[in-house]
């Protein structure tokens, strides 16, 4: 008999501790949404008690996003717990996941607790937040460093506090597949009422093994898995949710199991994670990378063309990656690119958003003979990655050659103002830069910079995703142009807007005294960093 897996995303909170990731509260929500729709049973929209961004991100996905449990993670204190309930209260199902150490290693050195007191305080900090909230998630963080018989009584006097998840986390990637599976399989035998809460896992990969352990410890009784979009997550990152949740599809002869995940949706998921996020997804990567369905082997394709079963194990359709059945050109109409949105999984766009992708088609049209699937992905992207635009690009001309120092000169408008500026640099995107630092009086850091082809081809649009810093604050920028250049300068500006916006939104100072819907003060109260918050 198949048993239900629920998924449990952690994208937004564990997913966005990754290097270099930094969401703002459209962003997030975006994402929000796609994973509802995906069929994700659980949302963990960040933790609250963080900071005031924080705070209002989780909040506002509470609000909007109605068929997902929403989750707020909170250390097993007070203030953590109040400030997790006010983001999540209006939510239509909400959780509230908190969370204390258990290993030797962190009570002594982190907490500074004997355990018998986080013992205690782990099962009353689960009633005062059941009191609260009709569904807690309780996390015995570094359990697969626990001692085993100390994690039973913890878990056994949380579940009677009234938890009614029971999370054991990995959490620094520890265990192999045997181990963690085994671990499961002890605390489904040596924990009395066990029966009353469903047991969760949560892997990391620092050894390369967090989806087979999460695959051990479901084939252990393990009940719900937490993962992320591509794998996203702190070091090595988490649980991939596309790799578990093709691999319990697929080998459903081999795992008893099944999710309520709608793989077609997975691609298109994995496409909007890494372009808000700025990490592209390795050609290799497992279900979605670009070359999983892609074939060089000539032995490989003429087999495949007979039967993709020789060489396929599962349907580029199955995560929808769809084969294309209309190639656009210039003299495409608007109902055949509107088919050809629907077609890729782009159903929910507003008429606004179809007019501004339709005239950027068009512009692309006249300079591309055919455009291609991935085109108008990367048109979508960009669209959608658009800020306030407080700063535009009206015009640029670089020079540049072997021989010769390279020069740009911009001209940027900026609230009906016009600036034009010229710059020498180490190369025309270099030069384009910083002419573009001249024009807009802003000083940022350039911190990434990374550029792709959508297509094959002379003609191939390029795409250029940047990452920028600036009073202690990060943002990134999409640009796409079959001239690179061009991409390169847009993909900056791009960035400066969603730093400046950023700005804006928060404040210069991210944790500033704020006072929650209660009126109490918050933030300010307390370093929310006192424990860390990885679970």
């Amino acid at each position: 008999m198949s048993k239900r897996i629920y998924i449990f995303d952690t994208t937004l909170r564990d997913g966005e501790q990754s290097p270099g990731i930094s969401l703002n509260g459209s962003e997030k929500l975006k994402i929000a949404r796609q994973l509802s729709e995906l069929g994700v049973d659980v949302i963990e929209a960040g933790f609250p008690a963080a900071s005031r961004s924080d705070f209002e991100g989780v909040r506002s996905i509470a609000k909007n996003v109605r068929s997902s449990t929403i989750a707020a993670l909170a250390r097993a204190a007070r203030r953590d717990i109040n400030i997790a309930w006010e983001a999540i209260e209006y939510a239509e199902q909400p959780r509230i996941h908190t969370f204390i150490a258990t290993s030797d290693i962190h009570m002594k050195y982190k907490l500074k607790m004997k355990p018998e007191d986080v013992l205690a305080g782990a099962a009353e900090m689960v009633a005062y937040a059941r009191k609260l909230c009709p569904e807690v998630e309780f996390s015995a963080e570094d359990a697969s460093r626990t001692d085993p018989e100390f994690l039973y009584r913890v878990i056994e006097s949380v579940i009677n506090a009234g938890a009614r998840v029971v999370n054991i986390p990995d959490t620094v990637g520890y265990m192999t597949p045997g181990e963690f599976g085994g671990l499961i399989r002890n605390i489904r035998n040596n924990v009395g009422n066990v029966d009353k809460a469903i047991i969760s896992v949560h892997c990391h990969n620092d050894l390369g093994m967090a989806v087979a352990n999460s695959l051990a410890a479901v084939e252990n009784g393990a009940d719900q898995v937490e993962c992320t979009i591509n794998g996203l997550g702190e070091r090595a990152g988490n649980a991939a949710l596309e790799e578990v949740v093709m691999a319990l599809k697929t080998r459903k002869d081999y795992y008893p199991a099944y999710t309520g995940i709608v793989t077609e949706k997975l691609y298109r998921t994995s496409s909007m994670v890494s372009f808000a996020t700025g990490f592209n997804v390795q050609p290799n990567k497992a279900i979605v990378g670009v070359n999983v369905f892609s074939h060089e082997s000539g032995i490989h394709q003429h087999e495949v063309m007979s039967n993709s079963g020789t060489y396929e194990m599962m349907t580029p359709e199955s995560i929808g990656l769809k084969q294309s059945r209309t190639v656009l050109g210039k003299h495409s109409g608007r109902h055949a690119f509107e088919e050809k949105l629907k077609e890729l999984g782009y159903s929910n766009l507003n008429q606004e958003e179809i007019n501004k992708a339709f005239i950027l088609f068009k512009d692309l049209a006249d300079k591309k003979k055919h455009i291609m699937d991935r085109d108008i992905e990367a048109l979508i992207n960009q669209e959608s990655s658009k800020a306030s635009e407080k700063y535009r690009l009206e015009y640029f001309q670089v020079s540049s050659g072997s021989s010769s120092v390279s020069t740009a000169t911009v001209r940027i408008n900026s609230k009906n103002c016009v600036n034009e500026e010229a710059a020498c640099g180490d190369g025309p995107v270099d030069a384009a830069f910083k002419a573009i630092g001249r024009a807009i009086g802003v000083k940022v850091k350039l911190d990434e910079y990374s550029i792709k082809a959508s297509t094959g081809g002379n003609d191939a649009l390029g795409e250029v995703t940047v990452k920028v810093s600036g009073n202690n604050m990060k943002a990134s920028g999409y640009g796409v142009s079959t001239n690179i250049i061009e991409a390169s300068a847009l993909a900056y500006i791009n960035a400066i807007n969603h730093l400046e916006d950023r700005l804006q939104e928060f404040g210069k100072i991210e944790r500033e005294e704020f006072k929650s819907i209660s009126g109490r003060n918050y933030f300010g109260a307390g370093d929310a960093d006192d424990w860390g918050f990885e679970t």
